[in-house]
C-alpha cells in the first residue's frame, strides 16, 4: 500500500469581508493536512493563502475563493479575486517599512508562485511539494 495519499478533488471556500478570514485559514489549514503536508508545511501555506486573502480585501471589491487540491505529489492553492495581475520577484521591503511584505512572504516559503489571469481578475498558484521536510 502506498504511503502517498491519493489525489484529491478541489475544496473551495469563498470569503468576502475581514470576519471570514479566520473560516479562511482554518480551512487551508485542515485540508492541506488532510492532502499530506506536514502540519508545519499547512501552517507556512496558511500564512501565505492568508497574506494574499488580506490584500484581496484590502485592495479589491468583491472578494475571493481559494481553492485546494492535490496533484503529482503537490499541494496546489489557488487565490483567485477580482484585482490585477501582481509582480512576483519583489526585494523583501526594509524592516521599518510599513506595507509591501505580503507577496514577499509568499514568495519565500511557497516553493511556487505563479500569477495569472482568471476572467476578468486575478489567480495566484501556490504550490508545495508534499515530500518537502
Amino acid at each position: 500500500m502506498s504511503s502517498e495519499p491519493a489525489e484529491a478533488t478541489d475544496a473551495e471556500i469563498a470569503y468576502a469581508e475581514p470576519g471570514d478570514l479566520a473560516r479562511v485559514r482554518e480551512f487551508v489549514r485542515v485540508r492541506a493536512v488532510e492532502l499530506g503536508l506536514p502540519e508545519h508545511r499547512a501552517e507556512l501555506l496558511t500564512l501565505a493563502v492568508s497574506e494574499l486573502a488580506t490584500n484581496t480585501l484590502q485592495h479589491t471589491a468583491g472578494g475571493g475563493v481559494v481553492r485546494l487540491h492535490a496533484v503529482d505529489g503537490r499541494v496546489v492553492c489557488d487565490v483567485t479575486d477580482g484585482g490585477s495581475i501582481r509582480p512576483l520577484g519583489r526585494p523583501m521591503p526594509a524592516a521599518d517599512a510599513l506595507r509591501g511584505r505580503g507577496l514577499a512572504i509568499v514568495e519565500r516559503i511557497c516553493d511556487d508562485v505563479r500569477v495569472d489571469p482568471a476572467g476578468d481578475g486575478t489567480r495566484v498558484r501556490l504550490t508545495l511539494d508534499l515530500d518537502q521536510p
